[in-house]
């Protein structure tokens, strides 16, 4: 068997990749148990060293990655290069600031000593998706592997070009053989290296339907796991928002790497007061990026990954646009080859229409009017999801405030929501559980081991 890499903008095959085999799953594996078993016992510097290296790699190369990023899913140029800088940050960080967070930490017992001392639990299976095709692997590899962890990566078939980069780059910034391997594999044979005593913990990033399967079969082989699923994030707008602030920020929000983003705001929820004109301003803004060709250095907007996800999309907009919702822009197929569909503003969504009640993983926003203050928080706590929240108010306090009412793992206040590695990073509800990056994510891949001395 084989997995294909297309290209999104244009319908061509770019490559083909064997299955890795089963004999060959195994020598993977038995090489990662290994390998972890020696890195684990190296110290956290001379493992910082090696991510300090990855990091120098990534800003040498991340032309050439954006270019792959570009023809496997469609990401525009510019943002491929930005994706590839964030990696070398994500190293760099837990490279400076790892050895201090595994340090161990002494409590005050009746013991002569006592202390608690983070170990590394040994090869844990990374389930990536292709959004962020470089950015989601290094957000779990960059903490498990200074941690002392060996990583195995399922990476989403259509990215397979993207994944063997990682490996080889991991490979050639002096990382120990066979600590970083790459399993080309169809998300079908997931379950037998799940259940696999040599893979120790599983990591997802990923739809909710898939976290629910993965989480049944990590729970069967008692395996930890870290669910990073789906979001349907609000974008609340108060009455005292800057409109002048708030309308191209809700357009970046939602048009970030073509609108594929768990992270995206997707449900733009305002106070009636400003809505009129919030909605003007906003189908301005997302009237101004260019949708075309990711290779080309102009385009800001590039196509949906793949034909069937497009199709899913514009399902969501059609049967919305059915039950009563309105299209101020967008919601056409276009013309000629390739994933793309144009940015879409939805008005007059209420609950009970995809736009609202699913995850819309494209360029589509759904405005939806508020009341008032506790109106809009409603609203935004009526989703399954809870990944992120952005507010805006020019009331610092209020906003603090309502960041404590809603349910999300983050809350931005007058700016969009975004991951940084010194914070931590998942959900609540549907959106899963668990935590990347920052001291929570570094803390999640290891046995956090008491002991005591008489």
């Amino acid at each position: 068997m084989s997995l294909q890499s297309i290209n999104p903008a244009t319908g061509d095959v770019l490559e083909t990749f064997d299955e890795t085999s089963p004999d060959a799953l195994d020598r993977i594996l038995e090489r990662a148990d290994a390998a972890s078993r020696d890195w684990r016992r190296r110290p956290v510097s001379e493992r910082a060293e090696r991510l300090r290296a990855a990091a120098r790699l990534l800003r040498e190369r991340k032309g050439a990655y954006a270019r792959t990023m570009a023809l496997e899913m469609g990401k525009p140029l510019a943002q491929g290069a930005g994706e590839a800088e964030k990696c070398a940050w994500v190293c760099d960080y837990y490279a400076e600031h790892g050895e201090a967070l595994l340090a161990d930490q002494l409590r005050e017992t009746d013991a002569s000593r006592s202390y608690v001392r983070f170990d590394a639990l040994g090869p844990v299976l990374a389930i990536m998706p292709w959004n962020f095709p470089f950015w989601q692997v290094f957000r779990f590899a960059a903490p498990a592997l200074v941690a002392g962890n060996a990583g195995i990566l399922k990476h989403a078939p259509n990215v397979s070009r993207c994944a063997l980069e990682i490996e080889h780059l991991f490979r050639e910034a002096g990382f120990p053989d066979g600590l970083f391997r790459v399993l080309l594999l169809r998300n079908e044979a997931v379950a037998g290296v799940i259940a696999d005593t040599r893979v120790r913990a599983v990591t997802l990033t990923g739809s909710d339907r898939a976290g629910s399967q993965v989480a049944e079969q990590a729970g069967r082989n008692l395996k930890k796991t870290v669910l990073e699923l789906g979001g349907s994030d609000p974008f609340v707008v108060l009455e005292d928002a800057d409109l002048g602030k708030a309308a191209p920020a809700a357009a970046q929000a939602r048009l970030i790497n073509s609108g594929q983003s768990c992270i995206a705001a997707k449900r733009f929820i305002v106070v009636d007061r400003i809505a009129n004109r919030f909605i003007e301003r906003f189908t301005a803004e997302m009237r101004v990026p260019k949708l075309g060709d990711p290779l080309d250095p102009q385009t800001q907007v590039g196509p949906q990954a793949r034909l069937d996800l497009r199709a899913n999309l514009h399902r969501q907009v059609q049967e919305s646009v059915q039950r009563g919702a309105q299209v101020v822009l967008g919601g056409q197929l276009p013309d000629g080859p390739g994933a793309f569909y144009p940015p879409t503003v939805l008005v007059a969504v209420q609950r009970g229409m995809p736009a609202f009640d699913e995850e819309t993983f494209g360029p589509v926003a759904a405005v939806i009017r508020a009341k008032d203050e506790a109106d809009a928080i409603r609203i935004a706590n009526a989703s399954p999801y809870g990944l992120g929240a952005s507010v805006w108010t020019e009331d610092r306090k209020r906003g603090e405030r309502i960041a404590g009412e809603l349910e999300a793992g983050s809350v931005f206040v007058n700016e969009l929501v975004k991951s940084d590695p010194r914070l931590p990073f998942g959900g609540v509800k549907r959106s899963g559980y668990g935590r990347e990056l920052s001291e929570y994510g570094l803390r999640e891949f290891v046995n956090i081991k008491a002991v005591w001395v008489a």
